[in-house]
């Protein structure tokens, strides 16, 4: 099967990083990048699930050329990071330290997107003396309300769960990712992607896919599941928001997406701080950086400024 160079495959706006490095957290290599001078200061980047640093390229390159060194990383299991034995929502926590050590000690800013979000929500409640603002893009807490268990119950759930996920682990622990053609994984890549253009993902093909002698392949790990990065739910989140102790932008769209957390300006406001800003980009879905990139970049820039 003929493929193509991924050297020929761009998007307008969006750039790769200037440097790459990697980062050991326990043994597990995390794959880093950078985008901007290596003097610049420095700003911190995190992606949501089942995504990659790439789907930064357009957004850190406007942030780059405004003057920041701007640092992201693949999680691990995703992109060009190792995949590893277990996933947990702990683990992807001491992860984001270990990129966070990685740049220095000095507080710096940070954008999170969806889950990567949340994991730096959570770092800020332990660590607030390590970030000195923070951009939420559509990974703030909604309104939402999980049914709890009952007392009696919660033993069996727990059984339950636990019984499924390592069901899973065990169909998967050997799976491989079905290969394709650079378009058939864009068409792939649309059903958790449904308004971003065909173009912006056939490059992203290109970066968190590999070319093997069959054909392209993700390179998130077959083992990761949907809701399966330990366990973790929104409303814990939500339950102490209102004591996030640096400034905080939130960022959301106006429409509906499968991976979107569902949260509204009125579902957000009575659990953020009251300091806390809401911007809504509307017509856009749940990768508002991507839709949007030179609103974003503008919105961040003044935030950070």
């Amino acid at each position: 099967m003929a493929l193509p160079d991924p050297e020929s495959v761009s998007f307008p706006g969006a750039r790769r990083p200037d440097r790459t490095r990697s980062v050991d957290s326990d043994g597990v290599r995390l794959a880093v990048y950078e985008w901007g001078g290596a003097g610049d200061p420095p700003l911190l980047l995190n992606h949501g699930g089942f995504d990659f640093a790439g789907t930064f390229d357009g957004l850190a390159a406007r942030l780059a050329d405004a003057g920041w060194r701007v640092i992201a990383y693949d999680q691990r299991g995703h992109g060009d990071s190792e995949h590893a034995a277990l996933y947990s929502w702990p683990a992807d926590l001491r992860d984001l330290k270990c990129v966070l050590d990685s740049i220095g000690r000095a507080p710096i800013p940070a954008v999170g997107h969806s889950k990567g979000g949340s994991q730096l929500t959570e770092l800020i409640h332990a660590l607030p003396h390590r970030i000195w603002r923070f951009v939420n893009i559509d990974g703030l807490p909604s309104d939402h309300v999980h049914p709890d268990v009952a007392e009696h119950d919660r033993a069996k759930h727990l059984d339950e769960v636990l019984g499924t996920w390592l069901d899973w682990r065990r169909r998967t622990h050997e799976a491989v990712r079905k290969p394709g053609t650079l378009e058939e994984l864009a068409r792939r890549r649309a059903r958790m992607n449904p308004r971003l253009s065909h173009e912006w993902l056939r490059y992203l093909v290109t970066i968190g896919a590999r070319p093997d002698p069959d054909g392209w392949r993700w390179k998130i790990d077959p083992s990761l599941r949907f809701g399966g990065f330990g366990p973790f739910r929104p409303s814990w989140s939500a339950d102490r928001a209102r004591g996030l102790p640096v400034p905080l932008l939130g960022i959301i769209g106006t429409e509906h997406e499968e991976m979107g957390w569902g949260a509204t300006p009125e579902s957000l406001r009575r659990h953020l701080p009251p300091a806390a800003r809401i911007e809504v980009v509307e017509d856009t879905g749940h990768f508002v950086h991507i839709e949007q990139p030179d609103r974003v970049a503008e919105m961040v820039l003044e935030f950070f400024a």
